[in-house]
């Protein structure tokens, strides 16, 4: 294998580390802390390896053909570049870009893989992409510019329970992924213009226990909610790495979670497929 390598301060950093996380009296937990440390390591220095052979454009999935020449807000860079990033929702995707959506509201955008990847995929969609932290909101509007969809994907900061009164003018998908704050934020009583959308979110279970049943005895109603747990596609590796070994191609699609994320797909029961 032929990679590009990180800078040697990098890796004496990741030593370092390492050896401070096993001084610690020994047990599962301080192997598992430097299981994935070295894991993010490794990571990291295949994405710079994945660039060099491979170029900076997603090679499959619903985004094929998006420059993502940005580093990733958090998590994987190299499943996303892959496409083969949260593969669970890739035929949900396709459902929204066939619907036809005139707005998508995109919560906790991050660097805007989905915000951007829906916009060049929707070209009659205005994209609204909302993160609360400054450097991802730089992110996704670079990410826009480089990809020619700036002037529909619109940036901000926090959305609100009445900023959601604009789902009500059309037909609007909302995806959420907001680190467990979706139990606040996903409340049809406080924002009833929730009730006029269909809904895609990200369910920190692990985070707030009991989140899943929350959000599903809210909108089960309205909607008809569709559970997706994660699944690896392996589908979109490029050749080159059928010469790594078994590790390092599944860190390639690795998406750097330390617990599950189940999904929702709530669709209004006027639109049920």
């Amino acid at each position: 294998m032929t990679s590009q390598s990180r800078p040697p301060s990098f890796s004496n950093t990741v030593a370092g580390q390492i050896t401070q996380i096993l001084g610690a009296a020994p047990g599962p937990g301080q192997l598992t802390q430097a299981l994935r440390h070295l894991a993010k390591w490794r990571a990291q220095v295949l994405a710079d390896t994945l660039v060099a052979r491979s170029g900076d454009k997603v090679l499959s999935g619903p985004f094929a053909g998006m420059s993502y020449g940005i580093r990733a807000a958090e998590g994987s860079r190299t499943a996303r570049l892959i496409g083969c990033y949260e593969a669970s929702l890739a035929p949900v995707i396709e459902t929204i870009i066939d619907r036809a959506y005139p707005l998508v509201i995109d919560v906790g955008s991050a660097e805007g893989y989905y915000a951007v990847g829906l916009a060049r995929r929707m070209p009659f969609a205005r994209v609204l992409a909302r993160d609360s932290i400054l450097p991802a909101q730089t992110l996704c509007r670079a990410l826009a510019e480089v990809n020619d969809v700036g002037e529909r994907v619109s940036v901000g900061g926090l959305f609100t329970h009445a900023d959601l009164d604009i789902c009500q003018q059309q037909d609007t998908v909302i995806i959420c992924d907001i680190e467990g704050a979706e139990a606040e934020f996903l409340d049809p009583e406080a924002a009833p213009g929730l009730l006029a959308a269909d809904i895609l979110v990200e369910v920190h279970e692990g985070m707030r226990p009991g989140l899943l049943a929350v959000l599903e005895r809210r909108f089960t109603t309205t909607h008809t909610v569709t559970r997706l747990d994660r699944r690896l596609d392996d589908t979109g590796l490029p050749d080159w790495a059928e010469t790594l070994s078994d590790l390092d191609r599944l860190l390639l699609m690795w998406e750097w979670r330390a617990s599950p994320t189940p999904w929702l797909w709530m669709q209004r029961r006027t639109l049920e497929a």
